[in-house]
């Protein structure tokens, strides 16, 4: 997997601000809706052990939910995630 995968519902503030980072950085990243898909929750869930939305990976990186996507921003992790999954920003 060399790209963002973001599990989210369509109602969430949380998938929307998380959504909003890769938007600003004009980084494509696909959306998986668990509240139109809830197979796809399951596999979240199965995925990550957690059962909240967002969840967010790069490449094969499970990054987390929207404050440890805030976080990495903060701190350059993000950054660095992107390019070693081959991600230009």
């Amino acid at each position: 997997m060399s790209k963002v995968v973001m599990y989210t519902t369509g109602i969430c503030p949380f998938c929307i601000m998380a959504k909003r980072i890769f938007d600003d950085m004009k980084v494509p990243y696909e959306e998986i809706r668990v509240d139109k898909h809830p197979e796809k929750r399951q596999e979240m869930m199965e995925i990550t052990n957690r059962r909240t939305v967002p969840q967010v990976f790069i490449g094969d990186h499970h990054v987390g939910g929207c404050d440890d996507t805030q976080n990495a921003l903060r701190s350059g992790q993000l950054n660095v995630w992107l390019k070693e999954a081959g991600i230009h920003v």
